[in-house]
This record gives C-alpha cells, sequence and structure tokens, in this order.
C-alpha cells in the first residue's frame, strides 16, 4: 500500500445510507482503493462507525424547511464543512453534485487535485426542477464551477464523456478519462433458495420482468408499466421501486399500477429499499430484468442483474449499450427522445410496444434467457470487476500528482 497518497473520497451517500447507483460506486471504489492507498471517505449523514469514515455531516438546523430549493443549501452546507474536514489529504476526489462543491473548494483551499466522477450530468436531467425548484440552478451551478476547475474528469462510460464534451464545452477533452463502473461478482451471483420471494408473494415457478431503481423520470418506469400492458399474459411484474422523487410521478406511477392490477394482475411492488442479499435473490429468479431508462451515463443496475445471471432488456441510451450485447447477453431497444427538455420519447405507445416486445422474446424463450443470462455473468467477471477500476484510479491519481 503506498500510506503517502492520502485521499479523500467525498460523496452524499455512502453505507448504510445508500440509495442509488453512485453510492454503490462509492462503497466498492473504497473498499479497492484502501488495499491500495491511505482512503478516507466523507460522507452525507449520520456519523459511520467504518474506519475509512473519517467525517460525516449533516446540514445546518437553520436550513430545516419544507421548500424544494432547501435541499440545495442545505447540501451546500455540508459541503463547506467537508471542505474544511479534508485539510491533510493529497488529493481530493468527488461523487455527483452533491460533493462536487466541496471537492471544488478544497482544491482552491489546499492547493490539492480535484478529480470529479460524473454518474449523471445536471444539464441533461431537467425533470430535477420538479424535485428541487429552484434548487435546480444552484445544483447545476456547482456542478459547472467543479466539473470546468477540476484537474481531472472520469466519465463511467464512453457515452458519458461525449455528453460532458456537449455539454461543458469549456472542459478539456485531454482531462475527461473514461473509467467504467464496476461490481463485485461475488456479492452478486444467482441465489437457488426463493424464502424471499415466497415472502413477498412470488411463486417462484412464475416467469417475471424486474425493475430495480428509483421513482423517477430518468429511470423510466412509467415506460414499463405502459409496456406491461402488452406482456405475454402468463408474465408477472416485479417492481423494486421506493420513495418517488415527487408526489407527481408518485401518483402516475400509483395510477398505472392500479390500471394493470385491474386488468392483467400479477403485479409486485416492492417499495422500501431492499438489503442486498434479498434484491440478489429477487434478480436471480427473474426470466428478464428491464432497464427502460431515457438517460443513463452507465447503468450499474444492468451489471447487478447480468452478474446475477439473469438476461437483461433496456432502452438504447447513454452507457447502457457498452454493458448490454444485443442478442447475447440481452436486448436493446431504440428510444427516440421527443427533443424536449423531459427527453420523453418521440412517440411513447411505440416505444412501449418494443419494449414489450423485446421482453416477450425472452419471456417466451427459457433457454434464450438462460443463455444470456450465463453470458451476462461471463462479460461482467472479464470487463468490470472493482479491482480493475480501482487501479486504473490510483494510476490517474498519480499521474496528477506526479506533475507537482
Amino acid at each position: 500500500m503506498n500510506d503517502q497518497l492520502k485521499i479523500a473520497l467525498l460523496s452524499r451517500e455512502y453505507p448504510p445510507e445508500n440509495y442509488g447507483g453512485a453510492g454503490v460506486h462509492v462503497e466498492h471504489l473504497a473498499r479497492e482503493l484502501g488495499r491500495l492507498v491511505d482512503v478516507g471517505v466523507y460522507c452525507f449523514g449520520a456519523p459511520r462507525t467504518a474506519p475509512e469514515v473519517k467525517g460525516a455531516f449533516r446540514p445546518w438546523n437553520e436550513l430545516d424547511g419544507p421548500e424544494l430549493e432547501l435541499s440545495a443549501l442545505r447540501a451546500l452546507s455540508v459541503d463547506l464543512a467537508m471542505a474544511k474536514a479534508v485539510r491533510g489529504r493529497s488529493l481530493v476526489h468527488s461523487h455527483t453534485w452533491y460533493a462536487n462543491f466541496a471537492g471544488h473548494l478544497a482544491k482552491l483551499l489546499y492547493g490539492v487535485p480535484h478529480v470529479m466522477t460524473t454518474h449523471s450530468l445536471e444539464p441533461l436531467r431537467p425533470w430535477k426542477a420538479e424535485q428541487l425548484a429552484g434548487g435546480y440552478a444552484i445544483s447545476s451551478f456547482c456542478e459547472r464551477t467543479a466539473i470546468e476547475a477540476a484537474d481531472a474528469v472520469i466519465a463511467v462510460s464512453a457515452a458519458m464523456k461525449a455528453d460532458i464534451l456537449r455539454a461543458y464545452p469549456a472542459v478539456d477533452p485531454n482531462r475527461v478519462h473514461v473509467i467504467c463502473n464496476g461490481i463485485d461478482p461475488e456479492a452478486f451471483q444467482p441465489d437457488s433458495a426463493t424464502d424471499v420471494l415466497e415472502r413477498y408473494g412470488i411463486n417462484p415457478s412464475w416467469p417475471y420482468v424486474v425493475f430495480v431503481g428509483r421513482i423517477t423520470r430518468q429511470k423510466g418506469i412509467v415506460h414499463l408499466l405502459r409496456a406491461a400492458r402488452h406482456l405475454v399474459p402468463y408474465a408477472a411484474l416485479v417492481l423494486c421501486a421506493g420513495e418517488p422523487d415527487t408526489p407527481e410521478i408518485g401518483e402516475e406511477v400509483r395510477s398505472l399500477v392500479r390500471e394493470l392490477e385491474r386488468d392483467r394482475g400479477g403485479v409486485f411492488w416492492i417499495e422500501q429499499m431492499m438489503p442486498r442479499p434479498e434484491l440478489v435473490q429477487i434478480l436471480s429468479h427473474a426470466r428478464v430484468f428491464c432497464c427502460p431508462s431515457v438517460y443513463e451515463p452507465f447503468g450499474i443496475v444492468n451489471l447487478e442483474a447480468m452478474a446475477c445471471g439473469v438476461a437483461v432488456v433496456a432502452s438504447h441510451v447513454g452507457g447502457i449499450p457498452e454493458i448490454v450485447v444485443p442478442g447475447v447477453t440481452g436486448e436493446l431497444v431504440a428510444f427516440e427522445p421527443d427533443g424536449t427538455p423531459r427527453a420523453e420519447p418521440r412517440d411513447p405507445e411505440a416505444f412501449a410496444r418494443d419494449l414489450a416486445a423485446a421482453l416477450n422474446r425472452v419471456l417466451e424463450d427459457e433457454a434464450l434467457a438462460r443463455r444470456m443470462g450465463e453470458a451476462g455473468r461471463e462479460r461482467v467477471r472479464e470487463h468490470f470487476s472493482w479491482s480493475a477500476i480501482a487501479k486504473q484510479t490510483v494510476a490517474l491519481y498519480e499521474r496528477l500528482l506526479s506533475r507537482g
């Protein structure tokens, strides 16, 4: 281990307070980096007992309140505390806009390099204005300020690098480095047990489609619910989807689920955050996993499904085509955006039918589903291990620090 290389990882999420792919990324990256360098994690929320966590911070009490825009101000208050706490670290590495500004401030305060990983881009998520109100302007400001000044920007896919350069033309392409997301194939592997399925009332003998993700415009859950009207009648639909981003999309999803339950049945909605072993079992018994996202810089959830031996049907957007191999590990469904900031399908009904057709091809052919699942797990093991990703990341740190 290189103890002289003292890295600060800055993140909103860290176990046990993970809610999305960025949190999973930081969790596993921290573990693997810890084998190579001195890593300190600085995150939002309650104090942690994990030895690598050097600081966990709550927002200022003065910013409590129901107003949507206050959530962005609360994030900035944590960023200020983070920037103070990382004194003495030789490099800061931030994740998502929530922590990017803390990394930028640390660069200014202490003269250390700032690396930021882009898991998504605010200009490409205009629906967040529903979630943050005026705070969306603040989140956009934080991201733009940090990304244009960072010493290095890590894109989690080649598609993400292209998006960065389009959204932020002031960024030097030579400062953008592609280092993909990864997965632990030992944590996500097929589970033959059925106790979790039975607890949720899911018959293990049924072929089912599973969705895992937040209830947000980005993840496209409403398109899957519309596609479900056209699924083969014997297929079930399992939704592992928790708290909605806004009351409006929450009610829209609930209404669509009610319609499906009335018209065809076979819908299982697990609304709480599931422990990883439970999620693994739900994934393992699915005939097919669906990722209907309208925007997905990488899509780590597809790797999780593939590692569990499940075929994947996903939108042909962002970094997903760098993960899913059509006809080998699953199917990709063409997505034509409507050109509006919400990035809805140009023809929502046609997209829903195309999504359903791809899902039905796998649902109706158990042998095909099995072959795709096996090929997917092998692809994960060969190309997306965290140990390899950590080594690439450390090599980037060392190049930056060697410049003095």
